[in-house]
């Protein structure tokens, strides 16, 4: 005996597949937002005055070493800077109030103020005075990222 008639094929069971991955998804996407969220939370929560004080400074560093570099090295146009960077080492203390009690801090940053006010109670009038001055600060800077950044 033959069957004639077709036998119905057995009906198709969708899988869970789609499902779960769709959930992965939203998942994944879920905490890439709230990651980010979090992040910018903490940043904000960060004090930006030590970063903004050496940048600052740095800034300041690197104008005096373009003077020598343009061959502009008058009073006039580096004492602003040796200003500006002797104003912003009365900064030094207060960015850093986690080690206003550490000795070798305070020599660092009394070292630096003593080159800025050496500097602008005798300007440089030449670009060899300018790069001395620029390396005396640089090496108050090294010295203080030595001993403190590591």
């Amino acid at each position: 005996m033959s069957d004639t008639q077709p036998t119905a094929a057995a009906p198709k069971r969708k899988g869970n597949g789609s499902k779960y991955l769709f959930l992965f998804l939203i998942g994944l996407v879920g905490g890439v937002v709230a990651t980010v969220m979090l992040m910018n939370a903490w940043n904000q929560r960060q004090d930006k005055f030590p970063g903004s004080v050496m940048q600052v400074q740095q800034w300041h560093l690197n104008q005096l070493k373009d003077r020598v570099t343009q061959n502009r090295c008058a009073a006039t146009d580096t004492l602003p800077h040796i200003s500006a960077l002797r104003m912003m080492a009365d900064d030094l203390d207060p960015a850093f109030p986690g080690l206003k009690d550490d000795q070798r801090f305070s020599q660092h940053s009394a070292k630096m103020r003593a080159a800025l006010d050496n500097a602008r109670t005798n300007p440089p009038v030449s670009c060899a005075g300018v790069t001395t001055v620029a390396e005396q600060i640089g090496e108050a800077c090294k010295a203080c990222h030595q001993d403190f950044r590591g």
